[in-house]
């Protein structure tokens, strides 16, 4: 069992699971919904549901809501971490008639590969959330990567700095995402943007460095484990590249009795923010998925109607450039964490319930 079902996962969030599974199926079953625009519907490929909560309860609830808004139908699958299947539910996608595919990648081969067959079969895709490298979507539509890993790399800073640890050549620890995740990158060039000029002047000592295969938060909690028996638990803070990963550090730090150390996340999930009011947790990265559902919705219907598409620019893509909307992301710490509720994003008693109550006084 993952470590972060073993560390309190919010209630709140458990019970939203009946809710979701009437939107979201799982592992190959499609559901759709509202009125046939432009001739087509949109197949939407998410990647898992463990290594974040954001998948199952944050995109595809709000991406369903914008295509039903929109008048699309839509198919929703979820591979389960698993390229293959990933690329058997794309197949199956177009064999139920989809015109428009909004993929998040699993690894740069298999989601090219979807995006060339969906192409020979003039269907074109979306880049959700993670580019696909070498792909031919036609637009890429997501979160500024390098600045989420910018705003981690910050948050690490204050956090020893609010400490006292800042000043005394703290060792950090780097816990980056999947390798096969061109997102891990973007994040991890951010944060060491602002931690190696740190390192080189003697200011931190770097830790270990690690990417952590599949995002798999079981092996992150082991990963983090090893570190800190490398390092003879000397760890002083932890840039963790969601919060997942995060509540697996967590566990750690309680078992081995280290801690609460600076630690970093990404998502805003209620139990990171949980983590972050007691104590736990220094920051995450909140990327309100409403604003990106509703950009990914309204350019799947751009090429329905095969219309321009809306973007905010472009972006590399090997030597090619791909259209792209990029959204900033937010910073959320125990300063500021209570926009996540007032926003309506989360409900305030999604993270302010049992032992976490206290903190929310």
């Amino acid at each position: 069992m993952r470590v972060m079902k073993l560390v309190g996962r919010s209630a709140a969030v458990l019970g939203l699971c009946a809710v979701i599974a009437a939107v979201v199926v799982v592992g190959g079953a499609t559901a759709s919904s509202g009125k046939t625009a432009a001739g087509g519907q949109v197949c939407v490929l998410m990647p898992d549901t463990a290594t974040s909560v954001r998948w199952v309860h944050y995109d595809a609830p709000a991406l369903k809501a914008a295509l039903t808004a929109a008048g699309v139908t839509s198919q929703f699958y979820n591979a389960n971490n698993d390229a293959q299947t990933q690329k058997t539910q794309a197949s199956q996608c177009l064999g139920n008639g989809a015109k428009v595919l909004i993929e998040v990648a699993l690894d740069a081969g298999s989601a090219s590969a979807i995006e060339k067959q969906a192409k020979a079969k003039g269907v074109p895709s979306i880049d959700y959330d993670r580019q696909t490298i070498g792909g031919v979507a036609s637009i890429y539509v997501s979160f500024d990567g390098k600045q989420v890993g910018v705003l981690q790399g910050q948050g690490i800073v204050a956090a020893l700095k609010a400490n006292g640890k800042y000043s005394k050549h703290p060792v950090v620890a780097e816990l980056n995402g999947g390798s096969t995740d061109a997102n891990s990158f973007l994040f991890k060039g951010g944060y060491d943007s602002i931690l190696k000029p740190l390192y080189a002047n003697g200011t931190f000592k770097k830790g270990p460095d690690q990417f952590v295969p599949g995002w798999d938060n079981q092996k992150a909690g082991t990963i983090f484990a090893q570190m800190l028996v490398k390092t003879g638990n000397k760890i002083d803070a932890v840039v963790s590249a969601n919060d997942g990963m995060a509540s697996s550090v967590v566990a750690v730090e309680k078992a081995h009795h280290v801690g609460p150390l600076p630690l970093t996340g990404q998502d805003a999930t209620p139990q990171g923010l949980q983590y972050i009011i007691a104590g736990w947790q220094s920051m995450t990265v909140w990327k309100d998925t409403r604003i990106l559902a509703k950009a990914a919705a309204k350019d799947a219907v751009e090429l329905l109607k095969k219309q321009p598409l809306t973007t905010t620019g472009s972006v590399p893509n090997g030597k090619a450039k791909e259209p792209s909307y990029i959204i900033p992301p937010v910073a959320l710490t125990k300063a500021n964490w209570t926009q996540i509720y007032t926003s309506g994003f989360l409900k305030k008693s999604d993270i302010c319930n049992g032992a976490y109550t206290k903190y929310c006084k």
